[in-house]
């Protein structure tokens, strides 16, 4: 008998289960969600509640949204949540969906795009994406809700605090099993609701093996952010108190010639621009209270700190107001340096999550992916120059390049 054999043998009799077993299921996993060590004492270790078990709490959310109030923090967020929501996007055919053989590929992409144009009631694409982004940028997690819609708008989006999200890390592929869970803060059996995989969509932001959830940018600026605001409250407390720099000592005075030399001064010198005159024995001591330069509001520190929170979400340190060694002939550089290491990836992040759990997973057109018009290039003039090239190199056609542009077919007169 081979040591495999006795191995098999072996594992039979301590855990019940005849080895090999699991083969007989192609793709069912065999692995946990979560490594070893997960034990009590963890702050992620799986809990149960009521409904879906083992399911896993997003910590110091509170913290992270009150740093995120903050000038430095609110900076950093807005320059990639606005430039992604305020984005162009579209909805188009894979470059491997081949040619439709149905007809009806068109009013399809009609369709989706009026039902992501007008996600719900209430929303639209501009309001439902931005407060997904923040939720990405600040926790790591993002969370929108879908729901079946009508024939002309098949799908409806809901944005969801991602905060409140729970994660069942036991879900294997069960799209019957609920997969999240959302704490309502309501009492009683209604405290918990509990979604399927294709009612959530729970976007991670630097998804990791050890954990479920994601890791946000704000979380990896925590400390330098907490750091900032604290010179920022000395610098303020320094520079509002307005301590004097100097202090006159005056040996061997009597507290009536304290007095009077007192009064003589704040009512003939302070504001009068006059040059004091002493006469005494000995010429009164000064004594320095106070540097009196910018040193003592710690700016370089502060500009240090601000650069920290700048690599923390991924852009230059000019964004968020630091001013030193920045030329201007580098400016437009360091902005499209922002564009491609701080907006794009997470934009194509947003455009996977949308494609693979609302075209594919829910609607089944596996033909058709969501597409942001403006991550190709930047530069207007440098995209049509392109495009043009290539038109009249016969590489694209007429409505190939139009539906580049986001614009339709050309019909029969026109051609």
């Amino acid at each position: 008998m081979g040591i495999g054999a006795t191995v098999g043998r072996w594992w039979e009799r301590v855990t019940g289960v005849e080895a090999g077993a699991a083969a007989d299921q192609p793709g069912e996993r065999k692995t946990s969600a979560l490594p070893m060590g997960m034990g009590p004492g963890s702050v992620l270790m799986p809990f149960r509640t009521q409904g879906a078990a083992n399911v896993l709490p997003k910590p110091t959310t509170g913290n992270l949204r009150r740093l995120a109030e903050t000038p430095a923090a609110r900076r950093a967020i807005n320059c990639i949540k606005d430039r992604i929501a305020s984005m162009e996007w579209r909805i188009e055919a894979r470059p491997t969906a081949g040619g439709d053989t149905t007809d009806d590929r068109a009013a399809r992409i009609q369709r989706l795009t009026a039902a992501l144009d007008l996600p719900n009631a209430s929303d639209s694409f501009r309001t439902l994406i931005e407060p997904v982004i923040e939720d990405i940028l600040v926790g790591g997690f993002g969370a929108i809700e879908v729901e079946p819609g009508t024939e002309d708008r098949p799908v409806r989006l809901y944005p969801v605090d991602g905060a409140t999200i729970q994660i069942n890390p036991e879900w294997h592929d069960d799209p019957a099993t609920p997969r999240y869970s959302q704490v309502t803060g309501k009492p009683g059996i209604d405290g918990k609701t509990q979604l399927l995989d294709r009612e959530l969509i729970y976007l991670r932001l630097n998804p990791r093996s050890h954990t479920l959830f994601g890791l946000g940018k704000m979380e990896v600026a925590f400390e330098a952010i907490n750091s900032f605001l604290s010179v920022q409250k000395y610098a303020g407390r320094l520079a509002s108190n307005g301590t004097v720099q100097y202090a006159l000592w005056l040996k061997d005075r009597t507290p009536e010639q304290h007095e009077r030399l007192t009064r003589w001064w704040q009512e003939e010198v302070e504001g009068s621009g006059r040059v004091p005159v002493l006469s005494s024995e000995e010429p009164p001591q000064v004594v320095r209270l106070a540097q009196g330069s910018d040193a003592e509001l710690r700016l370089q520190w502060q500009q240090f700190l601000l650069t920290m929170i700048a690599n923390a979400f991924d852009l230059p340190a000019m964004l968020l107001g630091v001013t030193n060694d920045v030329n201007r002939t580098t400016a437009q550089e360091l902005a499209d340096e922002a564009f491609q290491n701080a907006v794009v990836p997470l934009a194509k992040l947003i455009a996977d999550y949308l494609t693979r759990d609302v075209i594919v997973k829910v609607l089944g057109w596996d033909d058709l992916r969501f597409v942001w018009s403006e991550l190709e290039s930047r530069d207007e003039a440098t995209e049509i120059s392109i495009q043009m090239q290539l038109l009249n190199a016969g590489v694209l056609t007429v409505d190939e390049v139009r539906a580049m542009r986001g614009l339709p077919a050309r019909s029969v007169e026109q051609s």
